[in-house]
């Protein structure tokens, strides 16, 4: 009787049903390696979250079956956890120019070895140990050195497509390499994992370069200063803005801790090239008339600390917004950030600037393909089975739909969760068990420390406020020698609530007159009593929950 095959094992431990912190598995018997370790950004009921990265604990239980990382490109959701991975585990990482660059920078900063980090080049093969080789090939999407994936194992190849679109006309030239992708369909590949985020638009995703003449447009109307934001990784539309500023004979001042280091990195490597006297400091744009200056800087998202949100507010110390200023948000809203968009325009036109800010504007193009360039890959790709990745949960079914309807069995279609293994054999494929997924939470420099109990107990403190009770009671006699005094913020404001606050006071003295009947005498329970009277008391008079705190201090 023959041997059973061993599968592959596909384990997705971010990423899926969700945009961000992009990270996955593979593995054959002994060995695993992973495709991208990224990070997401908190959402606004995360208070006082940095960022938030995958659990990654299931690599750490098994650091010694790791024999790679193989990264897709630099975007934050695909390389933004990659400082907290390498801290915890050494293993080699491979990835193009760009990314290496990228990711050598967060070394500086974070303080982990970069002597693992290896640059591959397009067509370029990789042995990870014994059962996976990985051949990297171009393909274009909104970062300089994307790569998409062709996994050779075991039990057959795997196409990993990275974030893509098709672009005809990409800024830099180098458009995704079809030719290997048709090479690939006609060997014959056992899977394709594509990108699924523009899913839900019809047609095909705009070139990048129809951006650029939309800006020279703009620039060529604009009296005064230009002060444009975009995403400081979005190298090529930086370079359009470059293109534009010099034909219209504007300088070029970059601000934005990221913007800088991204615009470095990219000059160094060439993949942004701008004429000499063309990049000036930002002390200098004063002594330029303002029709001969345009501010390249971060805060596309209305990020409350980035530099267009504080000349939105007027608190930036060397820019001012006035009228005349044309200001151009030169990307779309990430879902959740709208609102801190829309306010941040809003503030823009409060002080004169003429906002251009809409997609339709045309200032603005997504870096990820739409339905045609979808079935476009699935029909040149021609997999066996298909897992669609890197999407919110709609856009998977959606684009495990639109394979469907392309012609694909609904049985060799997979729409995973995170932490969901599925496994493959040449024959057939299955959801089978679970790994640990999930995701840690950033707050400064603590990893992992803040969790559901912190985040209920933030949650209260900003919706309902705190209360503080103090007293002194007697070790001996247990009467009460000092207060209760009450401490409140964030609730009622105590000199307009006086009569509310001496009732509360009442309300303690009545609690520990019940305590001493009840004969609780322990301190814990003394404050839990406290707590639980004020609570209810509290809650009958105002409709509010403040969070209570009591403090007990025995007194001789």
């Amino acid at each position: 009787m023959p041997k059973a095959q061993t599968p592959l094992q596909l384990i997705p431990l971010g990423g899926m049903g969700e945009i961000g912190k992009n990270m996955t598995a593979f593995r054959y018997e002994d060995e695993m390696f992973l495709v991208d370790a990224g990070l997401m950004f908190p959402g606004d009921e995360m208070l006082g979250i940095d960022i938030v990265i995958p659990d990654f604990s299931y690599l750490l239980e098994n650091k010694d079956d790791l024999v790679g990382i193989c990264l897709t490109h630099g975007h934050e959701d695909h390389i933004g956890a990659m400082p907290y991975v390498l801290r915890e585990l050494e293993t080699p990482v491979y990835g193009s120019r760009f990314t290496i660059a990228l990711l050598q920078e967060k070394a500086k900063e974070y303080g982990f070895s970069g002597a693992n980090l290896n640059v591959v080049k397009p067509r370029s093969t990789m042995k990870l140990g014994k059962h996976f080789q990985v051949e990297f090939f171009r393909v274009t999407h909104s970062i300089p050195g994307c790569f998409g994936l062709a996994i050779t194992t075991p039990v057959g190849t795997v196409v990993h497509t990275g974030d893509f679109k098709i672009d005809q006309t990409p800024v830099d030239g180098e458009t995704m390499d079809f030719g290997r992708l048709a090479e690939l369909g006609k060997r014959g590949v056992l899977l394709l994992m594509s990108d699924s985020t523009n899913v839900e638009r019809e047609g095909f995703t705009r070139s990048e370069k129809e951006v650029g003449a939309v800006l020279k447009n703009v620039f060529g109307r604009s009296d005064g200063r230009i002060i444009l934001a975009t995403f400081a990784s979005n190298v090529h539309r930086i370079q359009q803005v470059v293109d534009a500023a010099v034909m219209h004979n504007r300088k070029i001042a970059v601000m934005g801790r990221s913007m800088i280091n991204v615009v470095g990195i990219a000059q160094e490597l060439q993949y942004l090239k701008v004429p000499e006297n063309t990049l000036i400091e930002l002390e200098e744009i004063e002594r330029y008339p303002k029709n001969r200056v345009v501010v390249v800087c971060t805060g596309s998202q209305g990020e409350p600390l980035s530099a267009l949100s504080r000349m939105a507010h007027d608190e930036h110390r060397q820019i001012e917004i006035m009228p005349g200023d044309t200001v151009i948000i030169s990307a779309s809203p990430i879902p959740g950030n709208e609102k801190t968009v829309s306010r941040t325009v809003d503030q823009l036109y409060r002080l004169g600037a003429e906002v251009i800010h809409e997609t339709a504007t045309g200032v603005h193009t997504s870096g990820h393909g739409s339905q045609e360039e979808q079935k476009m890959m699935l029909n040149v790709v021609k997999p066996k089975f298909f897992v669609p990745v890197h999407g919110e949960y709609r856009h998977l079914v959606k684009h495990a739909q639109l394979a469907n309807r392309l012609g694909m069995p609904s049985k060799n279609i997979f729409v995973g969760e995170n932490g969901q293994i599925i496994e493959f054999t040449k024959d057939k494929g299955a959801l089978t068990g679970k790994v640990t997924a999930g995701q840690i939470l950033v707050d400064g420099l603590g990893v992992g420390d803040v969790g559901n109990v912190v985040l209920r107990d933030r949650k209260q403190l900003s919706e309902e406020g705190i209360m503080i009770v103090v007293l002194g009671i007697d070790r001996a006699s247990h009467t009460v020698t000092a207060g209760p005094d009450i401490v409140s913020r964030g609730f009622v404001y105590v000199k307009e609530a006086d009569a509310l606050m001496e009732e509360a006071k009442k309300k303690v003295l009545s609690v520990l007159d019940r305590c001493e009947e009840k004969h609780i005498s322990d301190w814990a329970g003394i404050k839990s009593q406290i707590r639980e009277g004020l609570s209810r008391f509290l809650y009958e008079k105002t409709r509010r929950r403040p969070m209570i705190i009591p403090i007990v201090l025995e007194m001789n």
